[in-house]
């Protein structure tokens, strides 16, 4: 059975895969030390929030993020908090990067975003849904208890 994240009256599995990339495509997270720093940062950044930073990984001018968080946040409300609050921090701990990314700014525009989910396929909740109230055997199904 799933593992349930648990907040005020919700029961909740809420995982994105998140993608963003540094301004410009700049390579400036091939430095090991800034790539540490980001990787440190933004699972600071998950803990004050409450998110729960399930894998985290940097490639040169980009970041992927695997995170679960509470249903309160969306999922643009997720990549700003973490985008926002770690530029402002690479910048205060390494300001020679400032000074190659002109605009002000450490992190590109956009991301992607992906849901995952814990092997519930879009075609099992479909079928779930087609047979709500109907008399049909729901192997298969777990039902979620809230309380």
């Amino acid at each position: 059975m799933p593992s349930y994240s648990i907040a005020a009256h919700t029961r909740y599995i809420i995982k994105y895969h998140i993608v963003w990339i540094v301004k410009y495509r700049h390579d400036i997270l091939v430095d090991v030390a800034i790539s540490d720093a980001v990787n440190k940062i933004i699972r600071e950044i998950a803990e004050r929030y409450g998110f729960t930073i399930i894998s985290l990984g940097t490639d040169g001018n980009h970041i992927h993020v695997f995170v679960s968080a509470p249903p309160r946040f969306s999922p643009s409300q997720i990549v700003n908090i973490l985008k926002s609050i770690s530029g402002r921090q690479i910048f205060q701990q390494f300001p020679e990067v400032k000074k190659r990314l002109w605009g002000g700014e450490f992190w590109g525009d956009g991301y992607y975003v992906g849901t995952v989910g814990d092997g519930t396929t879009t075609d099992i909740i479909k079928r779930y849904i087609v047979n709500q109230g109907k008399e049909t055997d729901h192997k298969g199904f777990a039902q979620l208890k809230l309380f």
